[in-house]
């Protein structure tokens, strides 16, 4: 699979930022996440829930709203009903590309606002909610003591979750005129409501609400000791397996266009900007790695460095061309391992090195297991240190580089 960062504008012509989650082969359906209040795509419920479905085949949106993260806009002049309209314009530019949305999915009010958006789109087939209120208003129990200040100034300034924001009266009037509960009466769509009992943001209390009002079909799975905003892995893995699961009664496995450009280069490293300020992915021929620094050095260890990215690719060439060797000599090699330590050392034999430069060793330790006789295993050893990549570091090689630079 493949994470592709995108962009498109909502109903203002502000710029909205977005990941399409690419599933590795052609794409069952296509999927849009809408994250909570006040947090972002880069949410632990959004990024988790959104790359499992991916995995799993269903290709998924998740994006900012206006105002929020990466987007363009002002927070404070956005409400729910904007929120609304983001999810119908997403919808809208996926549809334009060739992936038209047929499950939608929304956490807290993200979900209540999902709830809203799936009426207004003809081609959802099945809606999920994780911890949704079944009233938009119940987001005012977040900020309650500054509501007086809302109400006679027209605006506060607000802590939410640790990071400030400013609210207006026309927040409140609009998040209070939401319908939600009428629309899921009105949804006739499937329906499915993950909530968990003991949730402490929002309710169970609003999962009943929801449920007694949607039409059938229409299930309720509980999350059990699963907090509100799901940071626990296995909870989401639930979700995820959950989702996947329901949503395929509804969602016809036909093909669908990714309609992505081919991946022009062999190699393409990008910055993911999501688990720490090192994590990159690494894309290969349609499929993705990750490559980070140890927490050590500051990264969030979710991959390997990149002397280590070096030291697989030495191992890889040298197992591969001792195998393509030991099956052209039809010689009973049962398996090839490759071991590979790296360390810096002082050049001490380097005409041109000071005494304390240093050069990259990369030392191999190989096993070979097969029915083979002493000059045979000698032969095979000799034959790895023809390796391209071995030659390549040995030998020395030329990076060139250009600048590309992406049309406005």
């Amino acid at each position: 699979m493949q994470s592709q960062k995108v962009e498109f504008a909502n109903a203002e012509g502000q710029t909205l930022s977005g990941v399409l989650e690419i599933p590795g082969g052609t794409p069952q359906a296509w999927a849009i996440f809408a994250h909570c209040f006040t947090c972002s795509k880069k949410s632990l419920a959004a990024s988790r829930v959104a790359r499992g479905l991916a995995e799993r085949g269903i290709g998924v949106l998740r994006f900012d709203f206006t105002g929020l993260g990466d987007s363009q806009g002002d927070f404070e002049t956005t409400g729910f009903s904007s929120d609304v309209s983001d999810l119908a314009v997403a919808a809208e530019w996926m549809a334009t590309a060739g992936r038209p949305v047929s499950l939608m999915i929304g956490h807290s009010l993200g979900g209540a606002a999902t709830l809203v958006a799936a009426q207004q789109i003809e081609s959802v087939k099945a809606v999920a909610t994780i911890g949704a209120p079944s009233d938009a208003s119940h987001v005012i129990a977040q900020f309650q003591q500054s509501v007086p200040e809302i109400e006679a100034k027209g605006r506060a300034r607000v802590d939410l979750g640790g990071r400030p924001f400013t609210l207006s009266k026309a927040f409140l009037d609009d998040v209070r005129a939401a319908t939600v509960r009428d629309s899921v009466k009105s949804l006739r769509k499937p329906l499915l409501i993950l909530h968990a009992p003991g949730d402490e943001v929002v309710s169970i209390d609003n999962a009943t609400e929801l449920f007694i009002a949607a039409k059938h079909p229409k299930s309720f799975v509980s999350l059990d000791r699963s907090d509100h905003l799901l940071t626990g892995k296995s909870d989401a893995e639930f979700v995820i397996d959950v989702i996947a699961g329901w949503s395929a009664r509804y969602i016809e496995a036909e093909a669908v266009a990714q309609e992505s450009s081919p991946q022009a280069n062999k190699v393409v490293v990008r910055e993911t900007g999501e688990s720490g300020p090192y994590q990159n992915e690494v894309l290969i021929g349609g499929r993705r790695y990750f490559a980070d620094e140890p927490a050590t050095y500051g990264g969030a260890d979710t991959g390997p460095d990149p002397y280590a990215w070096v030291a697989a690719g030495l191992g890889a060439c040298t197992s591969i061309t001792m195998r393509m060797y030991a099956n052209r000599k039809k010689w009973l090699v049962d398996q090839l391992s490759v071991s590979i330590d790296h360390e810096k050392r002082h050049a001490d034999d380097c005409v041109d090195c000071g005494p304390k430069d240093r050069i990259d060793v990369f030392t191999r330790y190989i096993e070979i297991e097969g029915a083979l006789d002493d000059e045979q295993r000698a032969r095979i050893l000799e034959i790895a240190d023809r390796c391209p990549v071995h030659r390549s570091l040995e030998h020395g090689a030329k990076v060139e580089t250009q600048l590309v630079t992406k049309p406005a």
